[in-house]
């Protein structure tokens, strides 16, 4: 149960990997009201996020057929009811075993938010989290008792480890230095803060080019249209930066994913949110082999330690350019960083992300379920 696909949301493109990881699935898309699909063949339940009488409706559907377990998606947002609480509501009346996988876990929440994360813990069999830095912020501030937690990383796609140089041509970068950014588009991501950076890179390498991957996010795009977008392209204008930061906005495939990631040749996520606990963007851009130059949050501190990125201080446009013009000055260290990201990343490809979590789903339907080809999801070229 997740948004899904085609929905322009991270959770619906991580479920769709998922399930395809997994194999022998069935989907359960939620989506607001204003927004029925259309959907793949493989989503054979529909929930309208705000309207209760689905939940109970889908879930004696589901009770009443043939499945061994439920895989529950969780992001307060993707949920009807006041902070995503129909969530607890449905897990509660399920009579098939569930298990939850969380996608956030704030380390300030309010009340009402931390009850509704307990509550569906208590109500499943299990319950996945991506990290130990989650894991240990559930037992410690939430006292979830450990030995409810599975830590299995965010799935990658299986990208080669290639030469960016090679792969700029395709894209209209031929001979420049690329860093990047990718995900849906919306503040909060700190890229205010990797524009203001350029202008000091652009002094030591006239070449190089920030791209900003992705579309912006749709619930900020039906409250403010493109003004968020236009602001960002506003302060590159004003910083003399219209040959340096590139906007591709657009909501790509794996295909189209997995070329962006080969081209580059660093890759950033300045978020100054630090108790991130998660995040694909990062996980996809290790898996591709690239040079991470990250802010500290929660996630990027854990994937990036021993020598797998660099880490600085949000908000710091100097510290950004920093950590930009020491990596595009020394390719052995950029070469040598993205290895490490690269190698630290083999366990995390789709098929062994599927396969630990089918050993979840086994242990919580009782019974271990029959073994499946793996399936695996990769970038492949067209």
């Amino acid at each position: 149960m997740s948004t899904y696909a085609p929905r322009r949301c991270g959770i619906a493109t991580f479920t769709q990997d998922l399930a395809s990881a997994v194999g022998a699935r069935e989907i359960v898309a939620l989506h607001p009201v204003d927004e029925p699909g259309p959907y793949p063949i493989e989503v054979r339940h529909r929930i309208r996020r705000d309207v209760l009488a689905d939940y109970h409706r889908v879930g004696r559907a589901l009770d009443e057929g043939r499945v061994d377990v439920v895989s529950i998606q969780h992001e307060y947002g993707i949920w009807g009811g006041d902070d995503g609480g129909y969530v607890v509501d449905f897990a509660r009346a399920l009579r098939t075993p569930a298990v939850a996988t969380l996608h956030t876990v704030l380390r300030h929440p309010t009340r009402a938010q931390r009850r509704i994360l307990v509550d569906l813990i208590d109500a499943c069999r299990a319950t996945v989290v991506m990290s130990r830095s989650a894991a240990s912020l559930l037992t410690g501030a939430y006292g979830v008792d450990p030995t409810r937690l599975d830590v299995v990383p965010h799935g990658v796609p299986d990208l080669p480890l290639v030469d960016p140089d090679s792969i700029k041509p395709r894209l209209g970068l031929e001979g420049r230095s690329v860093i990047l950014s990718f995900g849906l588009l919306g503040p909060g991501k700190g890229y205010e803060s990797a524009i203001e950076a350029m202008p000091a890179v652009v002094r030591t390498d006239p070449s190089v080019c920030y791209v900003i991957l992705g579309a912006t996010h749709p619930d900020l795009l039906r409250r403010e249209g493109e003004a968020y977008r236009r602001s960002l392209e506003a302060q590159a204008a004003r910083l003399g930066l219209a040959n340096h930061v590139r906007f591709v906005n657009e909501f790509v495939g794996r295909v189209q994913l997995g070329t962006w990631l080969e081209a580059a040749d660093i890759f950033v996520t300045p978020y100054p949110n630090l108790d991130q606990i998660v995040s694909g963007t990062l996980s996809y851009a290790m898996g591709a082999g690239k040079a991470i130059v990250s802010t500290p949050y929660a996630y990027a501190s854990e994937l990036l330690a021993g020598g797998r990125g660099t880490l600085v201080a949000p908000g710091s446009p100097a510290a950004l350019a920093d950590a930009f013009i020491e990596l595009l000055n020394d390719p052995d260290l950029r070469a040598r960083v993205g290895r490490q990201a690269y190698d630290h990343t083999r366990g995390m490809v789709w098929w062994e992300v599927g396969a630990a979590y089918r050993r979840v789903f086994g242990r919580a339907a009782g019974r271990a379920l029959a073994p499946v080809v793996p399936v695996r999801v990769a970038a492949a070229r067209a």
